[in-house]
């Protein structure tokens, strides 16, 4: 197979740069190596479209997340993806608190984000289960069906012409004139793709696909688990102000069915594929939760799932550009929101 673009992963950054390079006139294909698209990191997070509070202004995380979730908003009106701009709050519990909510607040206007100060009275309005003397109010906070985001993607693919080839796993990569060709193991045996141009976006496999090009990408891994609460104890999005482990702290989420959970936490991960949830982390978690949540009973929480971060050591989003491949890096939260800023910036560097 000869296409003029190769996606390498198929989760919700893949398909984005998949589809804007379609949209382009590219002909594509997304080489995903499970049988099933988006399942790996995409299907295992909190399904926030964020606001832009937290990063650096003009990091890469910064300047795709807010105009990420601008296009995920209206990519999910024009193809009714099942979504809701439900707001979130991020609270200050105590007095030596507030300063650092502050900071957070001038970072989120300085970033372009929508947010506003409120007192007690307005967190009760809006909360009536949270325990915070002020907290960050951002109204354009939501939540997404990334299962649907990603079919929506794959549809877009398709409909441009592009093609998902899925259960294809890149096992080696070597240039060819002006192009590169991609060896393949796929269902029917070894494959080969030739591509004028190259997309890694394998996710926890990044770096591994890299040293296929000859390149280095600098990713650790960590592990975030999930509680379920059986209640509904929020309405919305409720987090703490962000713990110094680089995480956005033991946060509440409800899912567009009004289902409620608590995380992630984080913790070095064993593996790629460590998913398992200890049991015993739930006292863990209800201490962290209780901190700004009344009512909460530690018998409300039961273990959900597990998912895993690629993080970057720089703390950002990594995208390299060499030799007619762009390289994707460390691209955990806020991935979601950023994916199709993301598909944006790569469709430029490969035009």
């Amino acid at each position: 197979m000869e296409v003029d673009a190769a996606i390498i992963g198929g989760g919700v950054v893949g398909l984005a740069c998949a589809s804007a390079l379609a949209r382009a006139g590219k002909t594509t294909v997304v080489l995903e190596k499970f049988r099933t698209l988006g399942s790996v990191t995409t299907s295992r997070n909190s399904e926030v479209i964020h606001a832009g509070l937290y990063y650096a202004p003009g990091s890469l995380k910064a300047t795709t997340c807010v105009r990420g979730a601008a296009l995920l908003y209206a990519w999910c009106a024009e193809r009714q993806v099942p979504h809701a701009r439900c707001g979130k709050l991020v609270v200050a519990t105590s007095d030596v608190e507030l300063g650092a909510l502050d900071a957070l607040a001038a970072r989120a206007k300085e970033n372009g984000a929508t947010v506003e100060l409120v007192g007690r009275d307005r967190i009760a309005e809006l909360e009536p289960n949270v325990r915070a003397i002020a907290a960050l109010h951002s109204p354009s906070t939501g939540i997404v069906s990334s299962h649907a985001l990603a079919l929506s993607l794959a549809a877009d693919v398709e409909s441009h012409g592009g093609i998902l080839a899925k259960a294809r796993r890149v096992v080696a990569a070597e240039p060819a004139a002006d192009r590169w060709k991609l060896a393949c193991e796929g269902p029917a045996g070894d494959e080969t793709v030739t591509a004028a141009r190259v997309v890694n976006a394998a996710g926890l496999w990044a770096d591994e696909i890299a040293s296929l090009f000859g390149v280095t990408l600098a990713q650790r891994f960590m592990k975030g688990s999930y509680f379920h609460v059986k209640r509904a104890v929020t309405r919305a999005l409720v987090y703490p102000l962000p713990p110094a482990d680089g995480s956005l702290g033991i946060h509440t989420t409800v899912d567009l069915a009004g289902a409620v959970r608590l995380g992630p936490d984080a913790e070095p991960a064993r593996s790629r594929e460590d998913y398992g949830v200890d049991e015993s982390r739930r006292s863990v978690f209800f201490e962290a939760a209780s901190r700004y949540l009344q009512n909460l009973r530690i018998d409300d929480l039961t273990p959900d799932c597990a998912g895993i971060r690629p993080k970057h050591a720089s703390g950002d989003f990594e995208l390299r550009a060499e030799r007619g491949v762009v390289h994707l890096a460390g691209i955990e939260s806020p991935g979601l929101t950023a994916a199709l800023a993301l598909g944006e910036r790569v469709a430029m560097l490969l035009s």
